[in-house]
């Protein structure tokens, strides 16, 4: 695990957890909206310490998650997952360039096909996302 803090554009909100090594990258179509491409992202676990908490601002982008984002500058700070509590987090909040290894990949069967990425992952369709937070839960 890397404990690490990172703050939003204008420095409001400090996020500060710690993570595993793991970056994925989320090829859905609502990630793909809300950053212009995939997300590249952080399990943040339960425990993601958020300061200024007032400065977030939240939007329920799906049934089973919000996403949450500085009303200041507009950084995209985290996805919630509802069911869990688990925070979903953006590699590039955090300086861990060098630290981190990109390993997986999901909603595979969204990726557009203008763009791939070199890396071996382990890649997972959104039906086997969804199949695995229902055994997560069981």
């Amino acid at each position: 695990m890397i404990k690490s803090v990172g703050t939003c554009l204008c420095g409001a909100v400090t996020l500060s957890g710690s993570f595993e090594e793991r970056v994925g990258a989320c090829h859905c179509d609502i990630c793909r909206t809300w950053g212009g491409g995939p997300l590249f992202a952080l399990d943040g676990g339960e425990f993601l310490q958020i300061s200024n908490p007032e400065v977030v601002k939240t939007f329920r982008s799906t049934e089973w998650a919000e996403r949450g984002f500085c009303e200041r500058c507009g950084t995209h700070l985290y996805i919630r997952v509802k069911q869990s509590g688990r925070y979903i987090v953006p590699a590039g909040i955090f300086p861990l360039d060098g630290q981190l290894n990109f390993d997986h990949q999901i909603f595979i069967d969204k990726q557009p096909t203008y763009y791939c990425f070199a890396n071996e992952t382990k890649n997972m369709t959104g039906e086997e996302v969804f199949a695995q937070f229902t055994e997560d839960n069981a």
